[in-house]
């Protein structure tokens, strides 16, 4: 169970989903619009994928060898590579997606959903770094020189969740080899592959960093100022703990954040950092029905539940 159906969610409700704010999908939200950068190599779609061009690329940005580097089809499908062929456990919470049937300890870093980083000197078999850039502001850890395997996703950094862009990154020769050789043919889309390069100019991980730190305390703020009781880590979200009607009450104004259930969190919700523009739609909605909060209460059960996207 996932966030990331926001569109879905509204309209099983009657709403128009065009019109929904998705905050249960937790991406950069300084991130610019990509449909741009898109438009300029739709030619691509013509053409069976090359995605060398894009791993070189990707792998200059981020400062590591395009051998160490597999391109993939979103997070979700460098995170199931690599779980296919190392397995994997897990220290609850965590990400759902995540194996838990022996193998290797994974993590996400920061935490999903707690939005914690780990200590410097933690170690783990896999780890998830698809926040990593947001939080932190540089690329990458380095815990593939450890000997441990990276996973990532390119999809919350650039804000482009369609799209699906991923990669594994990993120092050992032979594990990569065999990640490459469990992942089907063309799995990375062509316009997805033409377009990374263009994509990754304008990143400035720095100042992303800092600027989605100060929309997350914003939005922290505004949550309290409405009476909710918030926990905010390093991820571009915050965690909203009995939770009571919120999550029902914004959805019939069109606007979705996540029930943590899944993740053995009842009661509490995440809320997705908005972008700029969006604050005061998600302030109207809090101000127009005053006070969600019910200690006692969870979700309603007959709203439709979540599944898509983290």
């Amino acid at each position: 169970m996932h966030g990331g159906n926001g569109a879905r969610l509204v309209a099983e409700l009657g709403i128009d989903p065009a019109s929904v704010l998705d905050l249960s999908a937790s991406l950069c939200p300084v991130a610019p619009d990509p449909t741009g950068v898109l438009r300029t190599h739709l030619d691509a779609i013509g053409r069976y994928p090359d995605p060398s061009r894009a791993t070189a690329a990707l792998a200059e940005a981020m400062g590591v060898e395009p051998e160490h580097l597999v391109l993939t089809n979103g997070g979700a499908e460098a995170i199931a590579l690599t779980g296919s062929v190392l397995g994997g456990t897990v220290d609850e919470p965590d990400f759902s997606l995540y194996p838990r049937a022996g193998g290797p300890r994974w993590r996400s870093n920061p935490n999903n959903p707690l939005g914690t980083l780990a200590p410097a000197d933690a170690e783990a078999g896999v780890w998830d770094e698809a926040f990593w850039p947001i939080a932190s502001g540089t690329w990458t850890r380095g815990d593939h020189l450890k000997g441990s395997v990276v996973v990532g996703s390119l999809t919350k950094l650039l804000a482009c969740p369609g799209l699906r862009l991923g990669y594994v990154l990993c120092a050992d020769d032979r594990l990569v080899r065999q990640i490459r050789r469990a992942q089907p043919e063309w799995s990375v889309n062509g316009l997805a592959a033409a377009a990374l390069p263009d994509l990754l100019r304008p990143v400035d991980l720095p100042a992303w960093s800092r600027r989605t730190a100060a929309l997350r305390e914003q939005l922290a703020d505004l949550l309290s100022l409405h009476g909710h009781s918030v926990s905010a880590g390093q991820g571009p979200w915050v965690l909203v703990s009995r939770s009571g009607t919120l999550r029902t009450t914004l959805l019939t104004e069109g606007i979705v954040v996540r029930d943590c259930a899944s993740f053995g969190l009842e009661g509490t919700v995440r809320v997705a950092v908005p972008r700029h523009d969006q604050f005061a739609r998600l302030e109207r909605a809090l101000r127009r029905h005053g006070d969600m909060r019910a200690p006692q209460q969870t979700d309603d059960p007959e709203m439709p539940t979540e599944s898509g996207a983290r």
